[in-house]
């Protein structure tokens, strides 16, 4: 008799990387969504996640969930991000807790970390500035100082210290996974995308290693970026603790926009964040 799938809700179903998890991981896992907008291929809610009493009942009967669901245009959006970055973080923590949910896997940012590229040699590697890096250049790990580039960002900084202390508190497992650059199309359009890049399958396999990582793994935190020649975030320790292996590289798609340290910013801005 087939052992049963572990019952998974999504928290952004209907997004781009919520709906890479349901659509690759249907083989493992039983998934149902929570989302704005309706996902008929999976038992779905449509609910808001800053509305606590609305997502509640989505929780109910659930193993572990994936909360993929976050606003993210306007990048400064202090009102935006408070309500759904920090509270709705919050609503999804507390309704996982009171319905018994054993782990929650938690969409953080490479944006934690972005503040850093207003320094050498992080800087000129977003910008494409490759001859004034001398190699190799220091990797940054997840226990490096935070240094968010925008409230966006911030707020996931606040989300992973908020799923520490449900963890701590509660015994909880929650999993923060720091995503590169997930696109539609896969590939990489603008040249400040090399070193944060992630290919989707790379991408599903992460949230497929965290899903099925040991008991033992109560909290912890995990760069997930492709093999990009240009990356500059460490990304051996997710290798070590979940033997995730991956296997895109930015670098296999040519691009000529090469600018300048202004141009990332200017792109920062349209784009509204990293990941």
């Amino acid at each position: 008799m087939a052992s049963k799938k572990p019952k998974v809700l999504i928290t952004g179903a209907s997004g781009l990387i919520g709906g890479l998890t349901w659509k690759n991981l249907g083989h493992k896992y039983d998934f149902s969504g929570l989302n704005r907008r309706s996902v008929p291929e999976i038992p779905n809610t449509e609910a808001d996640i800053s509305n606590f009493d609305s997502i509640l009942p989505a929780f109910k009967g659930i193993d572990m969930v994936v909360h993929m669901a976050n606003y993210t245009n306007e990048a400064h959006s202090w009102d935006k991000h408070l309500k759904m970055g920090i509270i709705g973080t919050r609503n999804v923590y507390e309704a996982a807790r009171l319905n018994g949910v054993t782990r929650v896997v938690l969409g953080s940012t490479g944006d934690t970390m972005t503040g850093h590229e207003m320094e050498y040699p992080y800087g000129e590697l977003a910008a494409g500035e490759y001859d004034k890096v001398k190699e190799p250049w220091a990797m940054l790990t997840h226990s490096d100082p935070i240094r968010p580039k925008s409230i966006y960002g911030a707020s996931k900084v606040f989300c992973e210290a908020l799923g520490h202390w449900y963890s701590d508190r509660y015994g909880m497992s929650v999993i923060c996974i720091r995503l590169g650059g997930v696109l539609k199309g896969n590939r990489p359009t603008l040249r400040r995308q090399y070193p944060g890049w992630l290919d989707q399958q790379d991408c599903i396999n992460m949230i497929d290693k965290c899903l099925s990582a040991p008991v033992s793994v109560k909290y912890d935190i995990f760069n997930a970026i492709s093999n990009n020649k240009y990356r500059w975030r460490d990304i051996s320790h997710a290798k070590k603790i979940l033997g995730w292996e991956p296997r895109g590289c930015a670098e296999d798609y040519d691009l000529d926009d090469r600018g300048g340290w202004h141009q990332v910013l200017d792109e920062d801005q349209k784009l509204g964040r990293e990941a």
